[in-house]
């Protein structure tokens, strides 16, 4: 019998489980968004850190070295003075993008809901 490429998310040693939660965080969502929306044009680090709130230069870059080193995000330095960085979608990071919208869309409609939840957990 030959494994499943497809992998068990239930197996403890299955790659899934690293991969989801690395695609599974905020910032990986708001990056994905935002390079979704320039697509196909590039966009630069400091533009990124603008568009995403609360977000630190630090986590911004170890999200794009994970999201680049997975194949989901492509990028371009230019030999300027400083370095001039650039990124955007690869073709299956876009493909990312639809069930992230997905999730997306379905947290900011449960919210409230969510909320009441808790609220009423406490009493």
């Amino acid at each position: 019998m030959t494994p499943s490429p497809r992998g068990d998310l239930f197996d403890p040693a299955c790659p899934t489980r690293r991969l989801l939660d690395r695609i599974g965080t905020k910032w990986t969502s708001m990056a994905v968004k935002v390079l979704a929306e320039a697509d196909p044009r590039e966009v630069r680090f400091a533009e990124l850190q603008r568009r995403m709130p609360g977000v630190s230069q630090k986590m911004l870059s170890v999200t794009l070295r994970s999201l680049t080193r997975d194949g989901l995000v492509a990028r371009r330095v230019e030999p300027t003075v400083p370095p001039k960085v650039h990124y955007r979608l690869t073709d299956l990071g876009r493909s990312l993008e639809i069930p992230l919208a997905a999730l997306r869309n379905w947290a900011e409609e449960n919210m409230a809901a969510i909320d009441r939840a808790h609220v009423a957990a406490e009493d």
